[in-house]
């Protein structure tokens, strides 16, 4: 078995590995909880797969949290009796960085890049749609290019409904139409048809300048299924990417 953990700035995703195989899954709110509070909950997902600790060969961690890193690699080391890998400067991933400063890349866009090569082939466009949104472009050979980065679904929601005293937090969900007919579907076709015009148009322009017009577009995280609900460009929503790839760099890795 494999533990593999995406430490975010919002969530902590968890994936239990039998090879090849996604076991379950678990997610956990990023908050200032203590290492010994995290072995808990996890202990308990364990126990209701008959997973012992004794079972876990190795664990593998992405992060974007510096704050949690010592509180995860504590964790593992106590409860697991192991010491984790984690993704960062000399782990082998398969991919050839064109990127000027390659520390700067995040842990889970690295992972992100790795499963989608692997899985899916480059080249490449891979999305990741969380606390905000990432776009990676992959050539042919593994050969990250760059990308972009913008602002997440919920934070532009959030940040809407703070800034105007009268405008009230809403679900993300899909309007019927672009045109609302209440403050509600108003806000909901602003954010999320907007959300999805932006993605749209960052693949469209991301395409069209690394000549790559047959890149398949792959998208991941929590938002991704309604943004491929919006808009046509995306070919594969895949949301255990990050932990997928994770998987993969352990076994390169190990």
């Amino acid at each position: 078995m494999v533990i593999v953990f995406d430490i975010g700035n919002t969530n902590i995703k968890m994936g239990v590995f039998d090879g090849d195989e996604l076991m379950d899954t678990l997610r956990m709110a990023s908050t200032n909880k203590t290492s010994d509070e995290y072995w808990l909950l996890i202990k308990d997902m364990l126990g209701i797969k008959n997973i012992s600790p004794r079972d876990v060969e190795g664990v593998m961690i992405s992060s974007v949290n510096p704050n949690l890193n010592y509180t995860f690699e504590h964790m593992v080391e106590r409860y697991f009796g192991i010491k984790p890998m984690t993704v960062g400067a000399g782990l082998k991933t398969g991919l050839y960085l064109k990127y000027d400063n390659p520390k700067e890349l995040g842990a889970d866009r690295v992972a992100d890049c790795v499963a989608a090569c692997r899985l899916y082939g480059a080249p490449c466009v891979v999305i990741d749609c969380g606390t905000a949104t990432t776009f990676n472009v992959v050539a042919e050979g593994g050969i990250f290019l760059g990308g972009a980065i913008s602002f997440g679904l919920k934070a532009a929601s959030e940040s809407l409904s703070s800034v105007a005293a009268r405008l009230p937090k809403v679900e993300l969900a899909v309007p019927k139409s672009a045109i609302g007919k209440t403050t509600i579907t108003n806000m909901q076709s602003g954010v999320i048809y907007g959300y999805s015009g932006m993605i749209e148009s960052m693949v469209t322009r991301l395409k069209k300048e690394s000549g790559m017009e047959n890149a398949k577009v792959v998208a991941t995280g929590g938002i991704s299924d309604i943004v491929n609900r919006c808009v046509p460009v995306i070919d594969i929503v895949d949301r255990t990417l990050t932990l997928r790839g994770l998987n993969i760099l352990y076994n390169m890795n190990k």
